[in-house]
């Protein structure tokens, strides 16, 4: 097994804190109502912005947030059950997560076309992630959204209005598009919801899927979006199934001057299951790291597979422990739960 670069030690920090103070301030778009003595990360870095390649912090410092993803909301799937504040707050506590994604379904069965509780799931989990002060992907799960255009339209509306004030919320207009052409049908798809969403929320992060289920950033920077700041672009990879090259087109994309961000990962294959390669998720890490890219990990869920986090039967309100936690949820623990000291 070749050396790994990427360290990733298991440390038990035991947090006790015998006085609490109110966190919040009138001039803080974060409006946290948390109570720490330690800040949030919201409150630490504030508004994230784009410049060149890299995500900043509102003090232009690069940043780069470890956490994870929610599996499909979509009623009935198993997933929505852990759409719910316990989850964000143990994930918030135990794991270290500095980001949390809610991957909304759109047009499958259960999803929100179908049954607009979906919604309500999303602004529970956004909700959640605001009080914890962490970072919240507000993510529009779909391989089709150009067929869904008015409703993606509608539905970013509503979310900017209601969370445009707080520097927590980021915008994935689209999960991941197929192989289908980025300058004549993603490209303008995003662009019309961000023109959208800017008309009410003028400077939240908004993130862009690529071509190929999010893997062909490249192609994307050879014909970025302008006009509007604060856009980047999403990179998906499943450490059994995409290695070096996936990065070589990645690192293409960097040079080309458009920033990334993983809003989806997996330990394992592209079909999420399978065995986690550990060699390769090394080798990601250490990329991701490198180049100050966020990322979540996919998923929090007990679904028999490779990819969930945690094992069939698990509590969907936290308090898990190691036996709860599947293969790569114990190490995807380590990671996230590191990766401030390790990578930042």
């Amino acid at each position: 097994m070749k050396t790994k670069t990427f360290k990733m030690p298991v440390l038990f920090i035991l947090g006790i804190g015998l006085f609490f103070y109110s966190c919040t301030s009138s001039d803080d778009n974060s409006n946290n109502s948390t109570t720490s003595s330690t800040p949030t990360p919201v409150q630490t870095h504030g508004a994230l912005m784009v410049d060149g390649n890299q995500i900043l912090n509102e003090n232009g410092a690069t940043v780069s947030f470890a956490g994870n993803s929610l599996f499909w909301s979509n009623t009935g799937w198993g997933g929505e059950y852990f759409y719910n504040a316990s989850v964000i707050d143990w994930l918030h506590s135990d794991w270290n997560t500095t980001i949390v994604r809610a991957a909304m379904g759109v047009e499958e069965s259960g999803g929100y076309l179908e049954d607009s509780s979906n919604k309500q799931k999303v602004k529970t989990v956004v909700d959640a992630a605001i009080n914890k002060g962490l970072y919240v992907i507000i993510d529009w799960h779909t391989s089709h959204a150009e067929d869904y255009e008015t409703q993606a339209i509608q539905f970013f509306e509503e979310m900017a209005t209601l969370y445009g004030d707080y520097d927590n919320v980021i915008y994935e207009i689209y999960n991941e598009p197929l192989q289908i052409s980025w300058d004549n049908i993603i490209k303008p798809y995003a662009e019309s919801v961000i023109s959208a969403i800017r008309a009410i929320d003028s400077d939240n992060l908004i993130i862009v899927g690529t071509p190929s289920w999010s893997q062909d950033v490249d192609i994307a920077s050879n014909n970025p979006i302008t006009g509007y700041s604060n856009i980047a672009y999403t990179l998906h990879f499943y450490a059994g199934t995409h290695k070096q090259s996936l990065r070589d087109k990645a690192q293409t994309a960097l040079n080309n001057g458009i920033a990334l961000m993983v809003t989806e990962w997996g330990t394992v294959n592209a079909d999420g299951d399978g065995p986690v390669d550990y060699d390769e998720v090394a080798e990601w890490m250490d990329f991701l790291c490198a180049n100050s890219i966020s990322h979540c990990n996919w998923a929090i869920n007990d679904k028999d597979e490779g990819a969930s986090a945690l094992l069939p039967g698990s509590s969907t309100t936290g308090n898990w422990t190691v036996s709860d936690l599947s293969p790569s949820g114990i190490l995807v623990k380590d990671i996230v739960e590191n990766w401030n000291s390790d990578c930042n």
